[in-house]
């Protein structure tokens, strides 16, 4: 099982440098898992920069992973997880969500470098020509 946080998803979309990096997970549906704040996140990323259309075409290509909603379970681990590794609300969640499903957790956010259990990216930055 994998879950790809937002950073990843958003690099995708984006066809950033390390789009690519996230190809393989993403394009594995049955074995996708998308915790519903990632939902969140990359609808108003998207929104914001693009539109509401673009931001509805990403959520519906996210769906076509299995979503997993946050759960009190899941809600208790990632307050646990945010106090153990110092990790953010959003970050927790989706980082307790690959711990419940025993997923591999793939990103490029530097919150996660390090920790178990996540394939981690350094972002690129292109610098504008």
């Amino acid at each position: 099982m994998n879950v790809v946080d937002s950073s990843g998803w958003l690099e995708y979309f984006a066809d950033g440098p390390n789009a690519a990096r996230f190809a393989d997970p993403l394009g594995n549906v049955a074995e996708l898992l998308v915790p519903s704040i990632t939902l969140y996140e990359v609808f108003k990323v998207v929104c914001r920069q693009r539109g509401e259309d673009a931001a509805l075409q990403a959520v519906a290509m996210m769906q076509q992973g299995r979503v997993i909603e946050l759960s009190s379970s899941i809600a208790l681990l990632a307050a646990k997880l945010s106090l153990d590794v110092k990790t953010p609300m959003a970050d927790s969640i989706i980082l307790a969500t690959s711990h419940m499903y025993g997923a591999v957790l793939w990103t490029q956010d530097d919150d996660f470098a390090g920790l178990p259990g996540v394939r981690y990216f350094p972002k690129i930055f292109v610098s504008p020509s």
